[in-house]
């Protein structure tokens, strides 16, 4: 995937896509002369399952926050 296509998965700026692979956030590779980048849409994938994980239980109530007066 180039980082275009990315970008609009992800709804967020070029530059932001273009951030997150020059971070190794998202794993890439330049391809060609012209050193494009180049995004696996399973890396891809991985980095959208991962960031679900990380905010998936934020504001989340844990059962043994619950009282009985709740």
């Amino acid at each position: 995937l180039t980082l275009g296509r990315v970008q609009r998965v992800l709804n967020v700026k070029e530059s932001l896509a273009d951030s997150l692979v020059r971070s190794r956030e998202l794993p890439a590779g330049q391809l060609g002369g012209g050193g494009a980048w180049r995004i696996r849409g399973s890396d891809l994938t991985a980095y959208i399952d991962a960031a679900f994980a990380e905010t998936a239980d934020v504001g989340q109530i844990k059962d043994d926050d619950v009282t009985a007066e709740d």
